[in-house]
């Protein structure tokens, strides 16, 4: 292994997650893993709504849309730097006069689906309106212009505070007669280091920061089902903001911050409305977040179950088919989202961003091939786009970036100028070596295995990798990596890779291999022998027999 393998694999292994979201994120779409083109890597901030929808053409007029190239994602600068009147996104001005509900509609017509952007900060990665704070407006919004993939960057982001505040009880209100009842700290169940503090101003439970401790008010009741005002009053003290999770009945999460306080009082209030159910309920008060990691993982997920209600919601109100919106979470690999991603989107960047440089591309799948058991069917590990066809890779460098992408069960996100596939006389240039790559099918069909298993890498002497990826009906993939600047023979034996516990292959005295670049179908006993070229790959598709 070499020495940033092992580094690579010492950082997947050390890290602890707190875990404050709920269940694995389930919204029906990208059980294979997404496919289709984003506008950043090459075109950047220079794109208009002509672009998009010229690139939407090339897709259906090239044949890769039925590759399965779907997806027509708008990245950064789609956005005015105002939002409208009712404090909604709108498109620039002057690049998307039309809108971009207009341009998805346009888009659909071609049997495509547009993709946005946004980021979980203050602003986008270029500085333009982003949705912290505001998940719900957003993703209202992109349900009704009927936006089916979204990438979430992190930019600009800022923490959940660990702080807690200090709670000096609580009163619940009816919010149709207003009658309020009290809670004292007395009635309060604590856990953890939570605990009270007999201060000369006001007494308080302490020690609920940092997932440390909670307290509970049980026998909380109410005459009737329905939303009621919790009243929380506070100790007032430092200057930082504070953040509480409010807990009800067990299942009912609701989420708020506090500002930090300047005021001489020493108490306060704070108030949200809540859902209590009639008869006898539970408030438990604590904060989740012990760690930038998991402010990460809980912002995520609030904008995660934001679309998932947007869309039910738009199609209840407006009788059609729901539009569920596939969610790629990007915030480059900082705060481990694999261990916590598939409780939040149904994909997380485990990088920071690709470069059409042979180094970005190695050093990028050396670090994502060792996540392979946090992928699967509607949660995929996302080395980040495709850069297949941009800059100075060559074509053994294009052909092994497509096909490592594909072993990973990685989303195929194509970053080229797909409108020059298609010459001048509208046909297509089948013969572009570019083309030729990202429309192979056999490697598709390995990356859209309905088994949604990422490669293992099974043996490696630093320079040369052998990865094997089951597939359906008892088939396994398996590819020759070689990772050096010169020829490599290699051999690898396909009765000790079936019998692998992973592929969990029966062993057999004959295998039927394709070699998915050139086509060659060869029938093997059990060593396969072949040289590899430099930066290059040998990929076979492996039949026991």
């Amino acid at each position: 292994m070499s020495k940033f393998s092992a580094f690579a694999q010492k950082a997947v292994n050390s890290v602890k997650f707190n875990n404050p979201i709920g269940e694995i994120y389930d919204n029906s779409v990208a059980l294979t893993p997404p496919m289709g083109w984003s506008s950043w890597n090459l075109f950047r901030n220079k794109i208009n709504e002509d672009l998009i929808y010229e690139t939407a053409e090339a897709l259906k007029d090239s044949g890769l849309a039925d590759c399965g190239y779907k997806y027509v994602n708008i990245d950064d600068c789609w956005q005015s730097s105002m939002r409208d009147k009712n404090g909604r996104l709108q498109g620039d001005l002057s690049s998307f006069p039309n809108g971009i509900k207009n341009l998805a509609e346009r888009v659909n017509s071609l049997g495509l689906k547009l993709g946005i952007y946004s980021s979980n900060g203050t602003l986008t990665c270029e500085d333009l309106p982003a949705s912290l704070g505001k998940e719900a407006i957003d993703a209202d919004t992109f349900a009704e212009w009927g936006i089916e993939y979204f990438k979430y960057d992190f930019c600009h982001n800022i923490p959940i505070s660990t702080s807690a505040p200090k709670i000096g009880g609580i009163t619940v209100t009816d919010t149709k007669t207003y009658e309020e009842t009290e809670y004292n700290i007395d009635s309060a169940v604590l856990s953890g280091e939570a605990e009270i503090i007999n201060d000369k101003h006001l007494r308080y439970i302490s020690g609920l920061s940092s997932n440390s401790g909670a307290c509970e008010f049980k026998n909380i009741y109410v005459r009737e089902s329905g939303e009621y005002i919790l009243t929380i009053i506070v100790r007032k003290s430092g200057r930082n903001e504070k953040h509480l999770d409010i807990l009800v009945n067990g299942t009912d999460i609701y989420r708020t911050d506090l500002p930090g306080t300047k005021s001489p009082t020493p108490d306060g209030k704070h108030q949200i409305k809540i859902k209590l159910s009639e008869g006898e309920n539970n408030v438990k008060l604590y904060n989740s977040v012990a760690s930038r990691r998991d402010s990460a993982a809980v912002q995520y997920s609030v904008m995660g179950k934001e679309l998932k209600r947007a869309t039910k919601e738009y199609a209840e109100k407006n009788g059609c088919e729901e539009k569920p919106i596939v969610f790629s979470i990007c915030e480059w690999g900082r705060n481990f989202p694999w261990q916590w991603g598939s409780k939040a989107g149904n994909l997380w960047r485990t990088t920071p961003d690709i470069l059409p440089k042979w180094f970005s591309v190695l050093g990028i799948y050396e670090f994502n091939v060792m996540l392979y058991k946090y992928s699967g069917i509607g949660s995929w590990n996302d080395p980040d786009m495709l850069e297949v066809g941009n800059g100075n890779l060559t074509y053994e460098e294009n052909k092994s970036h497509f096909t490592l992408w594909c072993m990973m069960a990685a989303p195929l996100i194509l970053g080229n100028d797909v409108r020059k596939f298609i010459k001048s006389d509208g046909s297509v240039d089948i013969n572009n070596p570019t083309y030729k790559i990202l429309s192979n099918k056999k490697l598709i069909a390995v990356n859209q295995d309905k088994l949604g298993i990422q490669c293992r890498r099974v043996k490696t002497n630093g320079a040369e990798d052998i990865l094997v990826k089951p597939l359906e009906n008892g088939e396994f993939a398996v590819c020759l990596f070689n990772k050096a600047g010169s020829l490599a023979r290699m051999e690898c034996s396909l009765k000790e890779l079936s019998s692998h516990p992973f592929v969990g292959v029966y062993s057999s005295n004959e295998f039927e291999i394709n070699e998915l670049w050139s086509d060659d179908i060869l029938s093997v006993s059990d060593k396969l022998e072949t040289t590899v070229p430099p930066h290059g790959v040998k990929i076979y598709r492996v039949k026991v027999m």
